[in-house]
């Protein structure tokens, strides 16, 4: 399965490991690998986590207060967040169009 990430999902992502690299040296690259984890998690049971629209579901992360939000496309996993989750919750739906929800 191919991984995409929107452009926004993906800085976030990148702001995060340089967030935590800031609060402890190698603490953002033990952020990434969790999100690696939470994506290959996904990629295993795409239909397990939460859904919140119609298409879009959340995987949450286990060490960190992060969830990764994502479309399975065909076979592309579209991850168009990766947000903590005591930000902005519906922050995401933004970047889709009202169809792709």
């Amino acid at each position: 399965m191919e991984i995409k990430f929107l452009a926004p999902a993906e800085n976030e992502f990148l702001d995060a490991i340089s967030y935590y690299n800031m609060q402890s040296e190698g603490l953002g690259y033990e952020f990434a690998a969790e999100v690696k984890k939470t994506i290959e998690r996904i990629i295993q049971y795409p239909e397990a986590w939460a859904k919140l629209s119609k298409r879009t579901r959340r995987c949450r992360t286990n060490r960190f207060p992060y969830g990764v939000i994502y479309q399975v496309r065909e076979e592309t996993l579209l991850i168009v967040a990766v947000m903590h989750l005591g930000r902005e919750p519906q922050g995401w739906k933004s970047r889709l169009r009202n169809e792709e929800l």
